[in-house]
């Protein structure tokens, strides 16, 4: 039988669970982030448009739509520790369907392999965020969580380096440009070469996704036991809280995230595309990318020396949506290195919004916590329309000009920050 684990714990255990969590979010990272690597890889290797080339992100990011319902009553039935073993193992079969997606180069089946993946990382994410936010004082959560941040954005700065060695994009660049002058026999055996090129990469991610699988299952990791707490309670009113949508701020959380995440992926993901654009080599352009998680880790250290010493919850997302409208315009108005440089610093503004809008919206829920989770699952969704539709304006517009949909999603992020946390049902 698994140990109960409420907020008053051991920190040994604290600790413990802490470092199996971190490795859980570095893997959520890594696999996450190679997706600014795939959008353009891809879209050589399976002969793609621009918007067809979006579709990545699309198929990895629906499934925390489809799977986070299931998800809640996953680790419901299988207990956090089983059911984040369970999760891991889905994610090796999706990468597994890289190999024959690979030497068939066929599109949908790289895009099957992510959905799985993603409908992998939805029970993680609904096991691991509360987890964190959880154990330890509500208004330090940001802090948790920002550690989490590091240890996965320093993955996502590794990856796009990592990976694009066995990618040898040198060789993708140059494919690009010669793509004209090839005849149709050249070029269907050059573009079987680039594909195959995918499958020693996502080999290692199979062993590692099942190696940690099996240290998740073998660990002490207790499990999460909120069930008791009543929900927040509002002095001379009575408690009618009966379902987790009697939380309008939990709703405006929702929103809020699912912006956030469709903003941070576009920064991420289409960097290299967007420095392609703008004349860059993907050798170079990749590095952009590493960069932006770069931005990321520092943000998330900023946060946890400030938060809650100097700054609250609520006033490094102020900041970080303002930092959003700042960098998004520069790179809007600015062109080459210095516009990719804005999109690459966006990452600075986009580092704190995760860690504080979890625990914001989380606030006051009580037992409702895991419903509330599943439905901020649920809001990582964005990551799949948002970056959809910066492919579509991209090619209608420029992939420069694409970006003004950014500012929007950072002012209704602003906007919760304010005001929309505070609101309750009366």
């Amino acid at each position: 039988m698994s140990t109960t684990y409420t907020p008053k714990v051991e920190t040994s255990k604290t600790n413990r669970s802490i470092i199996i969590i971190g490795a859980l979010f570095f893997i959520f990272g890594f696999v996450t982030w190679l997706n600014s690597l795939l959008i353009p890889y891809l879209e050589i290797a399976c002969e793609l448009t621009t918007f067809q080339s979006y579709f990545v992100t699309f198929a990895f990011y629906i499934a925390y739509v489809v799977m986070a319902p299931i998800s809640a009553r996953t680790l419901n039935w299988l207990g956090f520790k089983k059911g984040m073993s369970v999760a891991l193992l889905i994610m090796a079969v999706g990468a597994l369907l890289f190999i024959p997606a690979a030497m068939t180069r066929t599109y949908f089946l790289f895009l099957s392999g992510l959905f799985i993946m993603g409908s992998g990382l939805a029970i993680l994410q609904t096991a691991a965020n509360p987890y964190v936010t959880i154990i330890g004082p509500a208004e330090s959560a940001a802090k948790r969580i920002s550690i989490m941040g590091i240890c996965n954005k320093i993955a996502g700065a590794i990856a796009p380096i990592l990976i694009g060695l066995f990618l040898q994009l040198d060789k993708a660049d140059e494919l690009r440009s010669e793509i004209a002058s090839l005849s149709p026999a050249e070029l269907n055996s050059e573009l079987d070469a680039m594909a195959m090129r995918v499958i020693p990469p996502y080999i290692g991610i199979i062993v590692v996704l099942l190696l940690l699988a099996l240290w998740v299952y073998k660990s002490a990791l207790p499990e999460v036991d909120n069930e008791e707490e009543e929900g927040e309670i509002v002095p001379g009113q009575p408690v009618v809280k009966k379902t987790v949508f009697d939380y309008p701020h939990v709703i405006l959380g929702v929103i809020s995230l699912f912006l956030y995440v469709g903003v941070e992926v576009i920064a991420a993901d289409t960097i290299i595309s967007y420095g392609a654009s703008q004349g860059i080599a993907l050798t170079t352009a990749k590095f952009f990318a590493t960069a932006t998680m770069i931005a990321m880790v520092v943000g998330y250290i900023i946060g946890i020396v400030s938060i809650p010493k100097i700054i609250s919850q609520e006033g490094a997302l102020k900041v970080s949506a303002v930092l959003g409208v700042v960098f998004a315009l520069s790179a809007i108005f600015f062109d080459g290195y210095v516009s990719l440089a804005c999109i690459a610093l966006l990452g600075l503004a986009n580092s704190l919004m995760w860690p504080a809008i979890w625990p914001l919206s989380l606030a006051g829920v009580g037992k409702f916590t895991k419903e509330a989770s599943s439905l901020l699952v649920m809001g990582i969704a964005g990551g799949a329309i948002i970056p959809l539709i910066y492919g579509a304006l991209a090619e209608s517009w420029t992939p420069q000009q694409a970006y003004w949909l950014l500012i929007p999603c950072y002012l209704f992020i602003l906007y919760f920050a304010v005001a929309g946390h505070k609101i309750r049902k009366s």
